[in-house]
């Protein structure tokens, strides 16, 4: 029987593109490794990176493997806009087109939106809430793990094997192994598998660490909104992924082993994958954007110098999100025959779930008014986000009417809502936050001026990309077409589409311009709190040592560093001496590094069908878990001398 996989068909070949990247892989990996080797640094990256615990390094590898992502994630989009900027484009083949858009959709959210996401948890949490790390520390650095490898594995199919195309939705039966033989799918598939168990351990983690480890006198109802905001993320995605998990398992089995679960030939249901699919999606668009609501919520008041107006209304307004995201998911297919009840039930539900979105909305404009504000780099990305989500979350409801969505189902309409909220709020949030705690992450500013160039730029790109498409949408062009004539009338629109996308790109490289000034010229942060802020992180020096509070801080009521502040200026704060006692914390380890590899060559094996070198993965995964079970010296104490020695260092005493 002739095998399914020939192994001429292993490596791409062929396309100048996947030639230029396969040249680019093999240069970046021989730089590595030879300027790791020159300064004879692999100890330090095993140490200090490859085996830790540490929530904010964590935090760290976080952003530098989301900004990999959104690069990848670009690229994609802009070689779709080059493709679609005029008629009758050759830049790329359809099956190409195919698999960058489809490729582009699921780093954006997956890759890209999510790790950005948990390195604003990660490195903000414990310090919001005066812990000393995570609920689960060595949990915490799987969930890295998995989520990294997981996104190797499906970058790798662009070199490999080759992409999937199916959509980043994957819908059967265009992702069944009858329309779809390669092993593009399976790249998708196991990939999304592998770092969703490192997303549903994420939020399992992050749910503990906000209920169990407050500081002493931290109520629920004291908690910075950007905790609450995590909280909410978390109760989704504990209920979310373990949908999309057994979604992909069932696909993957459907593929590997000849079930047929969505298959109608065989008495199955493609409409069966589609809810659950949306049952996951659905709620994983609340997921990518509470954080930035959270993330805005601790700017606006930083910003403005006032308490957030509505503290209360913030938080139920949230907690209704993550309640009412569960009952959304239909309207992604109003005009897949579920009936008119049905249609009616979501619309309504749909609509009902702006409600708390616009009090947010409100929320925020309310606590800038009368404020002393200063328009930082953050705040411009809030202010900025304001007007961009309005504009998405009318066109939402615009979706949520069923008759409507007959119309705007499937075209450029969609696609420019969608990018509406989930750039300008989500990434615009991610790019509030991280130009907010960049001084927390890593002792320095980053260049305003700079900053501001990038946040220009993204904006007057993304208005010439987007608002075209809504009436590209209007004037009929559906989303995945890669081609169309001059007859059309699209031209114009299109053309400038692209050159708003290529705007968004030139952004990018002027905050990647702006990292790289800064580190050596950026504004150092000596004082811990350069922004004047309001909540227990901004307390300690930036960057915060390995142990955070070296005495965990009593709080009374929100705003807590604020308060402390406004009573020092006033003379009457007293500080209560603590004897400093010693630490304890967790041991560095290797395996969540070695069981995740060991995951990707799992991941790897079964992708091509070679169940030996899936079995092997597995056992390794599974001697990791045992090797770990049996371990018993996995912490230490740090000592009361150490302790005396970071702190006086980072006073500069030493």
């Amino acid at each position: 029987m002739e095998p399914k996989f020939k192994i001429s068909h292993f490596f791409i070949h062929g396309d100048p593109l996947i030639l230029g990247a396969d040249v680019s892989i093999g240069i970046a990996t021989v730089m590595i490794i030879f300027v790791l080797t020159y300064f004879k640094k692999w100890k330090w990256l095993w140490k200090e990176w490859l085996t830790t615990v540490d929530h904010k390094k964590i935090g760290i590898m976080y952003v530098i493997a989301a900004l990999l992502m959104l690069f990848r994630g670009g690229v994609d989009a802009l070689l779709m806009r080059t493709q679609l900027a005029l008629p009758n484009l050759k830049v790329l083949l359809s099956e190409h087109y195919n698999e960058i858009f489809t490729t582009h959709g699921t780093i954006m959210i997956l890759f890209m939106a999510m790790p950005l996401i948990f390195a604003m948890m990660n490195i903000v949490i414990p310090l919001q809430i005066g812990a000393r790390d995570v609920a689960y520390p060595f949990l915490n650095a799987i969930s890295f793990w998995l989520f990294f490898f997981g996104a190797m594995l499906l970058n790798l199919s662009f070199v490999i094997g080759g992409s999937p195309n199916a959509g980043w939705v994957g819908y059967p039966p265009l992702s069944e192994l009858q329309f779809n033989p390669g092993p593009g799918e399976n790249f998708y598939v196991l990939a999304i598998q592998i770092s969703g168990i490192g997303s549903l351990a994420t939020g399992i983690n992050f749910l503990v660490t906000i209920l169990k480890m407050r500081t002493k006198g931290m109520r629920l109802m004291d908690m910075p909104l950007f905790t609450w905001s995590v909280l909410a993320t978390s109760i989704l995605i504990i209920a979310a992924f373990p949908v999309i998990t057994v979604t992909m398992l069932l696909l993957f089995l459907d593929r590997f082993a000849g079930a047929h679960f969505f298959t109608m030939t065989h008495g199955g249901d493609p409409m069966m994958y589609i809810n659950l699919f949306w049952i996951w999606g659905h709620p994983e668009v609340y997921i990518v954007i509470l954080p930035a609501f959270g993330i805005f919520s601790e700017v606006t008041s930083v910003f403005s110098k006032k308490v957030t107006f509505g503290y209360t209304s913030m938080v139920v307004s949230m907690m209704l999100i993550s309640f009412y995201a569960y009952f959304t998911w239909v309207h992604h297919f109003f005009t897949m025959g579920a009936g008119a009840g049905v249609n009616t039930f979501f619309a309504v539900s749909t609509m009902i779930i702006a409600i708390p979105t616009g009090v947010k909305v409100f929320n925020w404009l309310l606590t800038m008014y009368q404020g002393r504000i200063r328009l930082t780099e953050p705040m411009l990305w809030t202010i900025a986000f304001i007007p961009c989500f309005a504009i998405g979350g009318a066109t939402g409801v615009m979706l949520s009417i069923a008759p409507a969505d007959y119309q705007y189902h499937n075209s450029y309409f969609l696609i420019a809502h969608f990018h509406q909220v989930l750039i300008g709020g989500t990434v615009f949030g991610m790019f509030a936050g991280l130009t907010y705690w960049w001084p927390k992450m890593f002792g320095f500013k980053l260049n305003e001026t700079l900053g501001r160039w990038a946040f220009w730029l993204w904006n007057i790109g993304f208005y010439a990309c987007f608002m075209p498409q809504y009436a590209l949408g209007f004037m009929g062009m559906t989303r995945r077409i890669y081609t169309y004539g001059w007859d059309m009338g699209w031209a114009p629109l299109n053309l400038i589409s692209s050159i708003g996308a290529v705007i968004m790109g030139i952004a990018f490289l002027f905050q990647v311009w702006e990292i790289a000034y800064s580190v050596k010229y950026g504004e150092r942060d000596t004082t811990g709190d350069p922004w004047d802020g309001h909540t227990l992180e901004w307390s300690l020096p930036s960057p915060a040592p390995k142990y955070n509070f070296a005495v965990l801080p009593e709080v009374h009521g929100r705003d807590a560093w604020w308060k402390t502040k406004e009573a020092k200026e006033r003379g009457d704060y007293e500080e209560k001496k603590q004897e400093l006692e010693p630490i304890h914390y967790p041991k560095n380890s290797g395996i969540p590094f070695i069981l995740s590899v060991f995951f990707f060559i799992a991941g790897f094996g079964f992708t091509f069908e070679w169940v030996w070198m899936g079995a092997l993965g597995l056992l390794g995964v599974a001697i990791c878990l045992i090797v770990r079970s049996f371990q018993y010296d996995t912490d230490y104490y740090i000592s009361v001398d150490e302790i005396k020695e970071t702190e006086a260092a980072l006073r500069g005493e030493v």
